[in-house]
């Protein structure tokens, strides 16, 4: 079966080591931390609010229910958690998402399926370019609804016949589907996944979702991109990053005076 299938539908609802039997947690509602400049003045209602020094804070915390029980995973929710087999080092090994929670982020992507076209490609760029993310703290963990061995068989398999060759991190098995289900990138009809991507850090929390349909492939670059800026402003809750924003750009402040001091400069 090739990836450049039509899905019928495709769900766009937005965002560690595992058995083949699958556990996934409901979303659930989580704190965020917001700007001191997007809620001063402001009528939200803040949890834990009312101390004159917590309004002295660099930045704020709200409660943000993105989802209801059993609603999909949103950007702002905490992950749901699997726990799954996978192949990494050509053994088969168990990852569990929440172990990551404290430690590391994790870019979570879901690929369509093994021995397949457009899917190797962007297997490989990843493992490939995997220093990259090892040197900001970051895991990458792919899944697919494959079984171990197909997975095993793939990396046995040479890159120039159609193979991955040896991976940089662990490919996991969800044949239950009950991972992709969670994440909303299942296709019912196909029993295969949505090239979903998911960004998630240190806390659990789903920070930055894409889902592409099955012709399409993703970017390292962009991924990469993106997740340098959500850890400059989680390390610097004060500012935000324009568009296309990198490492050593201006970043802007979310107010009025200080927005103006970035377009001025550019």
């Amino acid at each position: 079966m090739a990836c450049a299938f039509s899905a019928s539908t495709v769900s766009t609802a937005a965002a560690p080591l595992a058995s083949p039997k699958v556990s996934v947690s409901a979303a659930t509602q989580t704190s965020l931390s917001f700007p001191r400049s997007f809620t001063d003045g402001k009528s939200l209602r803040f949890a834990g609010a009312g101390a004159a020094g917590s309004r002295s804070a660099r930045a704020r915390s709200f409660v943000a229910r993105a989802g209801g029980e059993g609603d999909l995973p949103l950007v702002g929710n905490k992950a749901p958690d699997f726990e799954a087999e996978a192949v990494f080092d050509q053994e088969f090994i168990k990852v569990k998402l929440s172990e990551y929670i404290g430690k590391k982020y994790v870019i979570l992507f879901f690929y369509p399926l093994d021995f397949t076209f457009v899917c190797p490609t962007e297997i490989t760029a990843f493992s490939d370019r995997y220093e990259e993310f090892e040197k900001i703290n970051t895991e990458i963990l792919g899944v697919s609804i494959d079984s171990v061995f197909s997975h095993l068989a793939w990396v046995q398999t040479d890159r120039k016949s159609g193979g991955l060759g040896d991976l940089k991190y662990p490919l996991i098995s969800d044949v239950t589907k009950s991972i992709s289900k969670s994440f909303g990138v299942l296709i019912p009809d196909q029993g295969i996944a949505l090239r979903g991507l998911f960004i998630i850090d240190k806390e659990g929390v789903i920070q930055h979702s894409t889902i592409n349909n099955l012709a399409i492939g993703r970017s390292v670059d962009e991924t990469l991109r993106t997740l340098q800026a959500l850890q400059y402003v989680q390390e610097n809750p004060d500012e935000v990053c324009p568009a296309g924003w990198k490492p050593g750009e201006k970043s802007m402040k979310p107010d009025p005076k200080g927005s103006k001091e970035y377009f001025a400069a550019i």
